[in-house]
């Protein structure tokens, strides 16, 4: 809302949080719906709703489409229209804090959710070489094989964490999509040994922003990308999905280290 203030624009941001309300990811539609009867114009979706959503709109974007998954929702002419704008804020955080690194081949550790839009991201920014590494090898190699269909003049492997060390001695770039370093999960993702002064290095945990990878990666001299940046990247696209203004994307970062700072 700090944002809507600076920019001269009221409105009401409210969060409808299942786990509150008794709701399973399923009523997604019907809260949805309801919202839109009592005014609601526009909705962030997170988990466990990204793919649920699907079958309750009417458009999608193209990249929304290819992903499979949506966590922005437009209400237009009465229709809901689905965006992701998780793919497209960690793009952004890559094109504009990591301006000038090599993206020729990249490591990506982790192939959840949250690891589909990174990997894509990736691939749509110019990384010519991307290798996936999952606990689970089969989930691994069907999230590769689906950006290799995506992207076929782009090579995608997959591989499981017996294959780190190997895949990061080529490797330009260290990208962590797995819980590994969350307040919850704390430790590293992998051997710190393993990170040299040539890599350049993202987190998506933002919770902390100073994880241990990101704390490793910096004191092995590394370019890093904290985990704040896609969070923040996100929301400056879909707050530009939702009100049509162009966000300060500095502004709104302060506010979101301000905010975990306090604990909020």
């Amino acid at each position: 809302m700090v944002e809507g203030d600076a920019q001269g624009v009221r409105y009401l941001y409210r969060p409808i949080d299942l786990l509150t309300i008794g709701r399973e990811g399923e009523a997604v539609g019907e809260l949805l719906r309801n919202a839109r009867e009592l005014g609601f114009n526009a909705f962030n979706i997170t988990h466990p709703c990204k793919q649920l959503v699907l079958e309750h709109l009417d458009s999608l974007s193209d990249d929304a489409a290819r992903l499979g998954a949506v966590n922005t929702v437009l209400i237009r002419d009465g229709k809901f229209h689905g965006e992701n704008t998780d793919f497209s804020g960690f793009a952004r955080a890559v094109t504009t804090q990591l301006e000038g690194a090599t993206l020729d081949r990249v490591l990506q550790l982790g192939a959840g959710g949250a690891g589909a839009a990174v990997a894509y991201a990736l691939l749509s920014v110019g990384v010519q070489h991307l290798t996936i590494i999952d606990l689970d090898a089969t989930r691994a190699e069907e999230r590769a094989q689906s950006l290799r269909e995506l992207f076929p003049d782009r090579e995608v492997a997959s591989g499981t964490p017996d294959a780190v060390a190997a895949a990061l001695e080529n490797a330009n770039g260290l990208v962590h999509c797995t819980p590994v370093g969350m307040h919850q999960h704390p430790g590293m993702p992998l051997d710190r040994s393993l990170l040299r002064s040539n890599l350049w290095v993202a987190d998506i945990v933002y919770r902390p922003v100073e994880t241990e990878l990101v704390q490793a990666a910096k004191a092995a001299g590394c370019r890093v990308l904290d985990g704040g940046h896609m969070a923040v990247g996100q929301a400056v696209d879909a707050f530009r999905l939702m009100t049509g203004l162009e966000p300060d994307a500095e502004r709104m970062r302060a506010q979101f280290l301000d905010m975990l700072a306090k604990g909020l």
